[in-house]
């Protein structure tokens, strides 16, 4: 995935400015910077959410696999680029049902449950999960814990078999112990898909990502390997946000 010059405004407000960067797979990329510098409209503009609001206007451009974004039937883009949010989403439906409910969406006749067995159980395999749940996928999901619930979107989105994951914050709602779980979940990931995080955790960003790119008043200030931006970085407010001397 490739971003071109990116702009997007909400009404006279321009909110991101200018940025282009890359999105690999095999990599996890991190978008830091501090409270409303843009980072969650650029990760959102990666799959056309950013549209979904009235205001928003973009100019730029957004390729998968070399294809313009805009040209894509958004729901298709969807399935290719799938969003997990902040807050763990489950549907009011069992934890089968929560996964099964992608890949019947997906289907062009809905398929009975045995013949969705396989698919499901590798999606909770992928997300994590499945030695957890396995000897009750009719648990409800709303019963499950917060890191349990995180990971099931998380299983919800990999049975649309992306190829890209975006995270938004995923962790800042859960605590230290399933905020672990799910760093070693991203790092392992980053092998079938492309992820993309927002996260204001730099340690976290430090610990999982393989590339960083440093945002500040919609400015895209620094991108590089997380290793130089968080040791080296070239940039002075770059320096003085991962030191802990702004946001």
């Amino acid at each position: 995935m490739q971003v071109e010059e990116l702009s997007i405004a909400y009404g006279s407000k321009l909110a991101v400015d200018s940025v282009s960067l890359p999105i690999r797979q095999g990599e996890v990329l991190a978008l830091i910077g501090p409270s409303g510098c843009g980072k969650t409209t650029l990760l959102r503009s990666l799959n056309r959410l950013t549209e979904l609001t009235k205001t928003a206007s973009l100019k730029g451009r957004i390729t998968l696999d070399g294809d313009d974004t805009a040209t894509f039937e958004p729901t298709s883009l969807r399935r290719r680029v799938t969003m997990v949010f902040q807050q763990p989403n489950p549907f009011p439906m069992s934890v089968f049902d929560n996964v099964a409910f992608v890949l019947r969406e997906q289907a062009s006749r809905r398929p009975r449950k045995r013949e969705l067995k396989g698919a499901v159980e590798d999606a909770l395999r992928r997300a994590g999960l499945w030695d957890e749940v396995k000897h009750d996928l009719a648990h409800p999901a709303l019963r499950l814990s917060g890191g349990q619930q995180q990971r099931l979107c998380i299983a919800r989105a990999l049975a649309a078999n992306p190829e890209v994951l975006l995270l938004d914050e995923p962790c800042s709602a859960l605590d230290p112990q399933s905020t672990q779980v799910i760093e070693d979940l991203i790092v392992q990931l980053r092998e079938e898909v492309a992820v993309v995080i927002v996260t204001h955790n730099l340690q976290q960003a430090y610990r999982i990502a393989d590339y960083v790119a440093f945002m500040y008043l919609g400015e895209l200030v620094e991108y590089g390997p997380a290793e130089q931006v968080f040791g080296a970085p070239k940039q002075e407010r770059t320096r003085e946000y991962v030191s802990g001397a702004f946001g």
